[in-house]
């Protein structure tokens, strides 16, 4: 008696382990289907939220220009490419996209004709979306028209030393932000506001915050005096676990 009372508790115990399996996997798959951004092996959609992968996923895409260039064409983006440029050594770029250049386009770049690399236009277009837009409303009631910035692609080292790593920006795979103009006339600036006002400093945390899910590395004036007048944001590939830095 007692070794059927064994067998019977068994099966109970195979078949309720086979109803946990069936609905944790149809779970996964709603979850596969829903919220695909949850997942590090589902393919980046620009259409999705920023989940805990997106960073990566984006910082990716340097090794696929022709996939980069589509994902922003499927969201009808207003980037478009611009021509390859040649450099010495490592400098130069062949996945340049031309930010915002139509006058009609929702947000600007001041000044225009901005080039970055595909991976940081395509993280641009998510932080712009999902985090300055965002904080903008929440903060001001008023939206981002335009983004000022220092520039992108320059062929040097790091800290412009005559030896050393390479920066990111020599392949254009980084963007400095100087600061953000909103829809009424409002300026924030890096430089001014860090930590000036509450509201104004608030914002500009929140942006760069929200940018250390989206770019490999985020460097602002919490960082060091270098980067007292600007967010530095850049998309440099380290490897699936590669340091990913925010400060």
């Amino acid at each position: 008696m007692p070794s059927k009372r064994r067998s019977w508790g068994c099966l109970l115990l195979l078949a309720l382990l086979a109803v946990a399996a069936f609905f944790g996997w149809r779970e996964y798959q709603r979850l596969l289907r829903e919220e695909p951004e949850r997942f590090p092996w589902t393919p980046l959609s620009l259409s999705d939220p920023i989940g805990p992968y997106t960073g990566r996923k984006l910082a990716d895409l340097g090794d696929e220009p022709a996939r980069c260039e589509a994902l922003l064409g499927a969201i009808g983006d207003a980037d478009r490419p611009a021509p390859p440029r040649d450099g010495p050594e490592v400098c130069g770029y062949g996945d340049g996209m031309r930010l915002r250049p139509e006058d009609n386009s929702s947000l600007r770049y001041a000044p225009s004709g901005l080039v970055t690399s595909c991976p940081v236009a395509a993280a641009l277009v998510l932080w712009e979306r999902d985090v300055v837009q965002p904080a903008a409303l929440r903060l001001f009631g008023k939206r981002v028209e335009t983004v000022d910035h220092f520039g992108s692609y320059s062929c040097r080292r790091l800290y412009g030393r005559s030896e050393g790593p390479w920066s990111e920006h020599a392949t254009a795979d980084a963007v400095d932000i100087a600061g953000f103009r909103l829809a009424d006339g409002r300026r924030i600036s890096v430089l001014e506001d860090w930590n000036g006002g509450d509201r104004e400093a608030a914002f500009l945390r929140a942006v760069r915050d929200g940018a250390c899910d989206l770019f490999a590395t985020v460097l602002s004036p919490d960082y060091n005096a270098a980067h007292a007048n600007h967010l530095h944001l850049d998309q440099a590939q380290r490897g699936a676990m590669g340091w990913r830095g925010c400060r």
